[in-house]
């Protein structure tokens, strides 16, 4: 006699995840592209997310170059200043004070420059 196996819906693999504490009334969660209030994007305050869980993801394609130069600035934040940093992070700070700069300078950053040099 062969034996039926159980096999999750696509209900169950596709499902919307939510906060277990939340539970099943929350609301879903509004994003917005642009702020409501121009002070939250200030250059004092923007921040990098750190060690938090991330909802959203995005694919950035580096060079080996590129990437052996993220690898060669993690290994020697952690051995010469005792930072254990994954690459996820470095590139959320290095994000974060290029996104700064700009909020502080406009037209006159080094990222509309770099971006200019094309």
């Amino acid at each position: 006699m062969p034996r039926r196996v159980s096999m999750p819906s696509a209900d169950d693999l596709f499902r919307p995840t939510e906060d277990a504490a939340a539970g099943a009334d929350a609301k879903p969660r509004s994003v917005r592209a642009v702020p409501d209030d121009a002070t939250e994007t200030a250059p004092a305050q923007r921040r990098p997310s750190g060690r938090v869980r991330h909802d959203e993801k995005m694919t950035v394609y580096v060079t080996a170059e590129e990437l052996l130069s993220i690898e060669h600035t993690r290994l020697t934040l952690r051995a010469s200043h005792g930072l254990a940093v994954d690459r996820g992070r470095l590139v959320r700070e290095a994000l974060a004070l290029v996104l700064a700069e700009y909020d502080a300078n406009g037209a006159d950053s080094a990222l509309v420059r770099r971006l200019a040099e094309g």
